[in-house]
């Protein structure tokens, strides 16, 4: 998650989430050499007294500054295209889990399995315990397998929200009467935490998302004592 004074994104924790890294990254290093470019052209206009008479009205200079960037955003947009098209793809998911939003907590259905269905509210302030995050922390924490595929469908109750796990690279709306689609892959064990990123309502920044990663193997055995309930 993040910490205090943090200025990066979070470390990755899915192949998702490398990849928007390492994308990131890539077009940083692209608009860095352009702004160092496009200064260095400004200061020598700015401090040289001539002009070059070649350059007023030049077709084959105009020509050159047109095709150059044109060719730029085709290198930002075949890998941006490419990074699209791969978070929305859900290949053989191995586990099926509906995110439902509620103002203003989340419900979590466990399609595969019967019945297994619960609300997830934030834990006060005055009830936390040493070691849990202010606002972060949740009652019922949705537990997933980690390097299983798994599709998440997002919808909403009421209003509109979004499910969002920055270190995961997950981000979709939930939308009233309609079912949105996405999906992750865990890499590690551990406690993921998200927040709902669309404004809706007064307690809009009270609705935290836990995710637990855990051995499918303990996954397992905690949908069976679910199960037995």
């Amino acid at each position: 998650m993040a910490t205090w004074a943090q200025i990066g994104l979070q470390d990755a924790s899915s192949p998702i989430m490398e990849e928007l890294i390492y994308f990131h990254d890539y077009t940083l290093i692209i608009l860095i050499l352009i702004t160092t470019l496009v200064m260095y052209g400004l200061l020598s206009i700015f401090y040289c007294p001539f002009s070059n008479r070649f350059f007023l009205e030049g077709q084959q200079l105009e020509t050159i500054w047109t095709i150059i960037p044109a060719i730029i955003l085709i290198f930002i947009a075949l890998p941006s295209l490419q990074l699209l098209y791969l978070m929305d793809e859900v290949n053989s998911p191995s586990l099926t889990i509906k995110a439902i939003g509620h103002q203003w907590y989340w419900s979590y259905e466990y399609t595969d399995y019967y019945n297994i269905e619960f609300d997830s509210y934030m834990i006060p302030t005055s009830d936390l315990i040493p070691g849990q995050p202010r606002l972060l922390e949740v009652d019922n924490r949705l537990v997933l397998p980690f390097k299983n595929p798994i599709r998440v469908l997002v919808s909403s109750a009421d209003v509109l929200h979004s499910w969002a796990i920055p270190s995961l690279g997950v981000k979709m709306d939930g939308v009233p009467g309609r079912l949105n689609q996405t999906s992750l892959l865990i890499n590690q064990a551990g406690l993921f935490y998200g927040q709902c990123s669309e404004i809706c309502g007064a307690n809009h920044s009270f609705m935290p998302i836990v995710i637990e990663s855990v051995p499918f193997k303990t996954f397992e055995t905690w949908i069976s004592s679910l199960s037995e309930e």
